[in-house]
């Protein structure tokens, strides 16, 4: 298989999508309150304890307070002495693990990030990748198809990866997902959650989803999710196919 840097994949994309570059984790110092307004006469929408990870939907404070947006994906406002924010990355980091990931035989689609929900949540590796693996059920067998169905319509499956693979997964992944890399195919399923419907708006998936226990290629960018246990993920996902 031909082998690629992961730093140029990563680069690559960021030409495409230069958004996803800008954002910025934070975490707060102390408990504080999350505010609708910047205004510390603003409604508090809920108290975030000392630590709680953030991530900012803009770099610049407003009134003293930055808007943010939490783990849980409630968005408000937070005064800027009780947080900490990291420096922001001057180009899309990229681990040496994603060097391992062949060459996609057939190209990602940068179009489907139109449809990916709260993008900047998502740290782009490698713009382009596929893995292969065995699909693992991901659900315990409460989901016939072996993915958890997100309220986002997104898929989170579970890839088995080929023991070439193994670097590519982190310990959010060892931890909290079984030891398999996370897929998601997007907008596949109908969207309950309400702020994540404009962003499934005229797209409709052709994804093919193979059987639980198939041993496939999943074709899609290599990311790591910066909420929950911060493993990672191929997301979106451009194509799923069988290999012996």
């Amino acid at each position: 298989m031909q082998h690629f840097p992961a730093r140029v994949a990563a680069l690559t994309l960021l030409g495409l999508l230069p958004g996803l570059a800008l954002a910025q984790q934070a975490a707060t110092d102390r408990s504080a309150n999350l505010r609708r307004d910047p205004s510390t006469r603003s409604p508090v929408l809920t108290v975030l304890q000392r630590g709680a990870r953030l991530t900012l939907v803009d770099a610049s404070e407003d009134s003293g307070f930055y808007h943010v947006r939490t783990e849980d994906d409630q968005v408000g406002w937070v005064y800027a002495r009780l947080i900490t924010v990291s420096p922001a990355p001057a180009v899309l980091p990229a681990e040496p693990a994603a060097a391992g990931a062949a060459a996609p035989a057939t190209a990602c689609d940068p179009s489907l990030w139109n449809h990916v929900y709260h993008p900047t949540r998502l740290i782009v590796k490698a713009a382009c990748v596929t893995v292969t693996g065995t699909i693992v059920d991901a659900t315990s067998g409460a989901q016939p198809d072996g993915v958890r169905h997100e309220a986002d319509g997104d898929t989170h499956g579970w890839l088995r990866v080929d023991p070439q693979f193994q670097e590519l997964l982190n310990a959010g992944n060892r931890s909290a997902e079984g030891g398999n890399l996370v897929f998601e195919i997007i907008c596949r399923y109908p969207v309950t959650q309400q702020d994540a419907r404009s962003a499934c708006s005229g797209y409709t998936d052709h994804v093919r989803l193979p059987a639980v226990g198939s041993h496939v290629a999943v074709t899609g960018t290599y990311v790591q999710d910066t909420f929950h246990a911060q493993w990672n993920e191929i997301h979106p996902v451009t194509g799923i196919s069988s290999v012996p």
